[in-house]
């Protein structure tokens, strides 16, 4: 009993420490290696006591020596030290603190080890089965599944084969020879059986155990929990438990950075270490993070007393010795690193939001489905309440996968080809677990977004949003990390971002949204260049597209700009693939016939990309071509086969198309010779929000040397039959909260330059157009009579918009429909009341390319 009592004073500050082996159940360690313990009662006594934080703290990442400067933080400068730590998170993670929505499958409690704090590991009669069957597995991962969860979180004792006959018969029933060769098969089973990313958590591995687990896991972890060897002594925590040996695990590690697995590791507080060894264990990770990139958390998780284990006894960490942990974890790592504090295990929820000032940006996997069979005592916390308490520290609750953002973003490295996919799948731009099930061009419905997303009605905008929004709106010119900024927002920042643009575009625009009647013509199908995101072109060389390759004859095309004209159309919009039997004069003649037919219709017409390759086949030069196209009855450009006007993007998305600078300067000389375009920017599949930011002020410097651009129209990506999708590199499109800043930020970040910001219907829906309606936009594009490049990628929302189904969504918004031209004039009344009679579209003939088909 003696024992016990000095380790509680020692716990609460009134006794300073000896080492003292942890040899009976009641027996513990203090957590400061000599100092006063974990509450900070007192004045740190020892060498290098200071009444400050050290110098480097917040600043820069310290050096090993540097590191043990922390021990000498008293409790009088904890503040300081959490304010310094949480800067270092803000730099690296602004805004969110991360969760991973998971179930918990602990596949066997069998262990060979025998931690004296633990009570996951059981004995075989404790047991109703040695190890979880499948049907079980796969009932726990499909219950998670349809509660949302995006992880199933393997955890099991090591090696439990090694030591017991009852493990090793059950695995030959089941069919294999040791318990990685069952975690390899039910992971399997979980990939195969529901949308869920397995992470292991199996104890050590060997090289051979990390290949094959990393075929079918996104991410593992081995809590080091102390680098000190000491701990493995007699009397102390992990004697008897081969597999804690700090070096043994500290291999395991090092293993999974030669295999490039993302690996979560950490440590354990309050098991009988030191402050110092703290420090050293932190270090040793950090070693071998340095060499190899792949830890992507930091653990800080802290000991819960367990009746029926030696520690039953032992005093818990201290909330402040808990929040000094988290800290130094931070500053010792730097910005990148994530540190993640178990928010079932913090000493009540009132610690939360102090947890968030100490820098931790992760909570870890909570589970909606099952308990922490590891601590079963410590019911995970409601996530309303984790948002609760995330928002009062100024930050937003935000879900993740099982593997972090920053490995999402270089799949090739970091993920076996196999499951590349699945995770591009269920992330948004910034690798962030996708928040809602809508789609681009497929979902007839706008999702919450912003406040109204549960839980989130009284997230207030943060500052700096609210700043350079201010900014955009006075027309300052905005540098690409505030645009990046604008393009993070999420709750009260969103609603402030698409306020700030509506208040933009009523000043603008006023309450007015405008409309064209129009004719999509495409007039082929058959494009030789190798676009990864298009599902429209065909021929030889698509990838196994449905639908036939085409060519419109001429007396076709004549025919629907005549049915368009009858039916109060201003404007003819044709485009297509690049036929390699076109050139520029197949161009010229397209604009005379158009003219012939019908001379009063506005020829809108050819990508910046159909005007480089006709001016090249012409034999002339884009001016001069563009010219020749002018006086043959042009009127102005689509500003399409822009994409995402970065080229390291253009290098996946389109490879062979035209750069950046090139379409920039068709379009450019376009304006000059006075013919003029909209601009577009399709978003949402290998792009980010850098790229965004990029593209948009690429066109803002444009439209500030030109003033050609009529409109800004964003396209959200249309993933369903994209060949980048089908093979796995790209995501489901744009979350509906991008979809709708991508407008908001458009109207903010272009102005004073543009003024019309269109929304696409056929990728929105009439639903997410109204949203963004409602956010910056104040144009619904065109009726179209037909649509082909949407529909062709998988798009659902229909070919026709008549102008009565335009004006009354329009109506219902409170907001004035106006018919316009291409130059966004207003249209002629014949014109109006032309489209409002309109007859039913003939059928329309796609004349077959028959010599680009493919071979069956």
């Amino acid at each position: 009993m003696e024992n016990a009592k000095t380790a509680s004073r020692i716990a609460d500050g009134t006794e300073t420490e000896k080492p003292m082996p942890v040899e009976t159940k009641n027996s513990a360690r203090s957590p400061d290696g000599g100092r006063r313990a974990a509450g900070f009662g007192g004045t740190a006594t020892g060498s290098g006591a200071s009444s400050g934080i050290p110098a480097w703290a917040g600043r820069r990442e310290p050096s090993p020596e540097e590191a043990f400067e922390l021990l000498d933080v008293d409790g009088a400068n904890l503040d300081a030290l959490l304010r310094a730590a949480a800067g270092v998170r803000d730099a690296g993670h602004p805004g969110v603190v991360t969760f991973s929505p998971k179930v918990f499958i602990p596949l066997t409690e069998l262990c060979r080890d025998v931690c004296h704090y633990c009570t996951f590991a059981k004995a075989p009669r404790r047991l109703r089965a040695a190890y979880l069957s499948p049907e079980e597995v796969l009932a726990i991962a499909e219950a998670g599944e349809r509660a949302g969860c995006r992880e199933a979180l393997f955890t099991l004792g090591d090696k439990p084969e090694l030591r017991y006959r009852a493990a090793r018969e059950e695995l030959a029933r089941l069919g294999h020879e040791t318990t990685i060769d069952y975690l390899v098969a039910m992971c399997r089973l979980v990939l195969e059986k529901t949308r869920l990313l397995p992470h292991v958590n199996p104890g050590v591995l060997t090289e051979e155990d990390m290949r094959r687990l990393r075929a079918v896991s996104v991410s593992a972890g081995i809590m080091l929990e102390n680098a000190s060897s000491r701990l493995c002594e007699r009397g102390e925590v992990h004697y008897g438990s081969p597999d804690k040996v700090p070096e043994v695990r500290l291999a395991t590690l090092r293993r999974g950075g030669e295999a490039r697995v993302p690996f979560t590791t950490g440590i354990l507080i309050g098991i009988g270490e030191t402050r110092r060894e703290r420090i050293e264990s932190l270090l040793a990770i950090r070693e071998i993070h340095e060499r190899y990139g792949h830890i992507q958390e930091i653990i800080v998780q802290n000991f819960r007393a367990k009746p029926g284990t030696k520690m039953a006894g032992a005093p818990e960490p201290s909330l402040d010795d808990l929040l000094w942990t988290v800290a130094a974890a931070h500053l010792v790592f730097g910005a990148e690193m994530c540190v993640q504090a178990p928010p079932n295990l913090s000493p009540g929820a009132a610690s939360f939001t102090r947890l968030v000032e100490a820098g931790i940006d992760d909570w870890g996997g909570v589970s909606p489905v099952t308990i922490d069979h590891v601590n079963p005592e410590a019911p995970w916390p409601e996530v309303a309440a984790l948002r609760a308490a995330t928002a009062a520290a100024g930050k937003r609750l935000v879900p993740r996968l099982p593997v972090y953002p920053r490995y999402l973003r270089d799949p090739d490295t970091w993920l076996d080809p196999d499951l590349r996919a699945r995770t591009a799948r269920a992330i948004d731009t910034e690798g962030h677990a996708r928040e809602d099930r809508w789609v681009a061009g497929a979902s007839p419905f706008a999702p919450p977004a912003g406040r109204s997303v549960p839980g989130a009605e009284r997230d207030l905008a943060r500052r700096d949003v609210v700043e350079i929004a201010s900014r955009a709106a006075a027309g300052e010119r905005l540098g690409e990390d505030e645009i990046v900024r604008l393009f993070q927002a999420r709750g009260g920042d969103f609603d402030e971002v698409c306020d700030a643009a509506d208040r933009l575009r009523r000043e603008v625009c006023g309450d007015t949204v405008s409309y064209i009647v129009t004719r999509n013509i495409n007039y082929t199908n058959v494009c030789y260049f190798r676009c990864q995101f298009c599902a429209f072109s065909k021929g030889k060389a698509s990838e196994n597209l449905r639908g036939k390759p085409y060519d419109l004859d001429l007396d076709e095309i004549t025919r629907r700009v005549r049915e368009a004209w009858e039916r109060g159309a201003t404007e003819v919009c044709m485009q297509g693939g690049i036929h390699p039997d076109y050139t520029g004069h197949t161009y010229l003649k397209l604009c005379r016939a158009v003219k012939e037919a019908v001379p009063e219709i506005h020829v809108h017409a050819f990508s910046p990309l159909e005007i480089s390759q006709g001016a090249a086949t012409a034999g002339l030069g884009v001016r001069d071509f563009l010219a020749a196209l002018r006086d043959a009855g042009l009127g102005t450009l689509p500003g399409t086969a822009a994409e995402i006007l970065d080229d390291e993007v253009r290098e996946v998305l389109c490879p062979d198309k035209i750069r950046t600078r090139e379409w920039l300067d068709v379009v450019g000389t376009a304006h000059e010779i006075g013919l003029r375009s909209t601009a577009t920017i399709m978003f949402g599949h290998v792009d980010g929000y850098r790229s965004w930011a990029r593209h948009l002020l690429a066109v803002r410097d444009l439209q500030a040397r030109t003033g050609g651009l009529t409109e800004m129209v964003p396209l959200p990506f249309v993933h369903m039959e994209a060949p980048i999708f089908r093979k796995g590199f790209a995501r489901e499109g744009p979350t509906f909260r991008e979809a709708v800043l991508m407008h908001a930020v458009c109207r903010l970040v272009l102005h004073p330059h543009i003024s019309n910001i269109q929304v696409s219907w056929t990728k929105m829906g009439m639903e997410g157009a109204k949203r963004c309606l409602d956010a910056g936009a104040n144009d619904l594009g065109g009726t179209l009579m037909n649509e082909s490049i949407s529909r062709a990628a998988g798009a659902a929302h229909g070919q026709e918009m008549p102008p009565a189904a335009m004006e009354e969504a329009i109506r219902a918004l409170g907001r004035t429909p106006r018919q316009r031209t291409t130059s966004y004039g207003d249209a002629p009344d014949e014109r109006r009341l032309a489209s409002l009679r309109a007859a039913p579209l003939a059928e329309v003939v796609l004349t077959p390319a028959s010599k680009f088909a493919r071979v069956s």
